[in-house]
């Protein structure tokens, strides 16, 4: 992206989170258990900013085996109190556990026709919405998709995934394009709405 390149402005001049926001946020994911892992790091941004959780995140996937579901739902009180200890996470007793809930509910989604990406896909729609947004004053932080996204989750047994997380997290894996319009990632971001499926 040129420096003339009317970037979002919420990342600033930060260069981690300018690379995010190049590389990553707005990019149509499909993989159930990037999906996971993603929705779990939003609900540990609850009461925080997103730039504290992503300078974690390599902290994070290796405190919790890489965001593996099937390997979350065996920690035991033991594991609890060794991730409490750990400075490289959030240290939140309840956001830990949760998260162990998340696992266990992920797990029976999954032995659902469409798995977790479906499940998530179907309440969003389909495919990527493409938003216009021309200020970020207008970028919304929560809509009735997020809201029904959250009313379906809590009923599968996540927590930690109320509709302002949900639609963070919806923005993050292209499930909307809310990158400004003045922006070369919102084009970028509609070119892959129409890629195949990964």
């Amino acid at each position: 992206m040129t420096a003339e390149a009317k970037r979002c402005p919420w990342p600033g001049e930060d260069p981690f989170y300018v690379a995010y926001h190049d590389e990553e946020w707005g990019v149509p994911e499909y993989d159930d258990r990037a999906l996971f892992e993603k929705l779990v790091l939003d609900g540990f941004q609850a009461g925080l900013s997103w730039i504290t959780i992503l300078r974690k995140r390599e902290s994070f996937r290796a405190a919790f085996d890489g965001f593996e579901p099937e390997r979350i739902v065996r920690y035991r009180p033991a594991k609890i109190e060794k991730l409490l200890q750990n400075p490289g996470i959030i240290r939140h007793r309840g956001k830990i556990e949760a998260t162990i809930g998340n696992a266990r509910a992920w797990l029976d989604i999954m032995e659902e026709d469409g798995g977790f990406s479906g499940f998530l896909w179907d309440i969003a729609g389909g495919v990527p919405k493409q938003n216009k947004w021309k200020r970020i004053g207008d970028v919304p932080a929560e809509t009735p998709m997020s809201v029904a996204m959250s009313k379906a989750l809590k009923a599968r047994g996540f927590k930690f995934c109320g509709p302002t997380i949900v639609y963070a997290f919806a923005q993050a894996v292209g499930m909307v394009n809310d990158h400004l319009v003045t922006c070369p990632r919102h084009a970028a971001c509609a070119t892959l709405a129409h890629a195949p499926k990964r």
